[in-house]
């Protein structure tokens, strides 16, 4: 074990810093700036980058259990979309569609590696979140997935599933667009459904429905959850996100969806039918209006990762002269001061 309290990479010509992410090992660490995914290591060296995503790479979670890097990925034709297309100077095209991509990242091992022609990343179709996204007025207000981790189901103290969030529109006028929503899947199961990703020939390759579907009622948010992170010593799934603008919620940063135990079908607020419902969870530091709590810690929505014990790495992202980049610092959680800047061993 070393000590670690900052990493700091930059240079990057793509968007800013989405979500990161570090192996069991604590050797590497995967940073994702959209349409490219970085591997450093520990004191901010490049490994390697893998290039040629014309979507958008969001959050990223490492999964223990097969080494592999997991990230959202959205392909849409909406302004976000068609902005990433320009910026990559693409003149791809394609339906609407959105994915789980998986990078091998024991074979990223230089930079500008090819998404597709060094057979480095796989991709799952999320049929779910694309329906919701291609209904009439974007069900749920949905506008793709962000947030993505690995945690035990609802109520359960072991098990290694994945969830995947919803972006969320940021409509003032909706009120059927207030709760978070959240996929799990068992990443095993999802192997069979694994394909390489052709842009121009996008498939459809994967489970017809996910093994839970969940509602958090925070009230409206700006895109939903950015980051998403199990933490396993509050048995909690922290959602980062960028605040709502409703004035009748509280329109915290960060949210704490509670699995401690398992979720509860009821009737969902502003709409017209029921869903299995996560409780927002009250930590000593969070502040409470109403039914729901958080807080307004300003980081994490660019990426977080709890390393257990308490400690926790959040990217705190910047753009110079040079381009995009990112700090990433060492944070301790405590009960009631909430996270501290602290140096911490790795």
């Amino acid at each position: 074990m070393k000590a670690f309290s900052h990493l700091k990479i930059e240079g990057f010509s793509d968007c800013h810093v989405q979500g990161i992410a570090i192996d069991e090992k604590r050797e590497y660490m995967y940073f994702s700036f959209t349409t490219s995914l970085v591997k450093t290591d520990l004191s901010g060296n490049i490994v390697g980058s893998v290039k040629g995503i014309a979507g958008h790479l969001g959050c990223l979670s490492y999964n223990s259990a097969d080494g592999r890097v997991y990230g959202s990925l959205e392909y849409k034709n909406d302004s976000i979309g068609k902005g990433i297309l320009k910026t990559e100077n693409s003149d791809i095209s394609f339906d609407d569609r959105f994915y789980i991509a998986v990078f091998d990242a024991e074979k990223i091992t230089r930079t500008d590696m090819d998404a597709e022609k060094d057979s480095i990343m796989t991709a799952v179709f999320l049929k779910d979140a694309t329906d919701d996204y291609n209904a009439e007025g974007h069900r749920y207000g949905c506008s793709g997935i962000d947030g993505i981790t690995f945690a035990p189901a609802p109520g359960e103290k072991d098990g290694n599933f994945i969830y995947v969030a919803y972006g969320i529109y940021g409509d003032t006028k909706r009120r059927d667009n207030d709760h978070q929503v959240l996929l799990r899947y068992c990443p095993e199961a999802l192997k069979k459904y694994e394909r390489p990703l052709n842009q121009l020939s996008l498939h459809n390759c994967g489970p017809e429905r996910p093994l839970g579907k969940y509602f958090a009622l925070t009230g409206n948010t700006t895109y939903g959850i950015q980051n998403l992170e199990y933490d396993r010593d509050n048995n909690c799934l922290f959602a980062a996100v960028y605040e709502g603008k409703k004035l009748w919620y509280p329109n915290y940063s960060m949210y704490a969806l509670d699995i401690s135990a398992p979720s509860v079908n009821k009737k969902l607020k502003g709409l017209s039918e029921s869903g299995e419902v996560l409780s927002l969870k009250k930590l000593p530091f969070f502040s409470r209006i109403g039914k729901i709590s958080g807080c307004n810690f300003p980081y994490g929505s660019t990426g977080m990762i709890s390393l257990g014990g308490g400690s926790f790495l959040f990217s705190e992202d910047f753009r110079n002269e040079n381009g995009h980049g990112t700090d990433v610092y060492s944070y301790k959680l405590y009960p009631e001061k909430g996270f501290v800047k602290e140096e911490i061993l790795l």
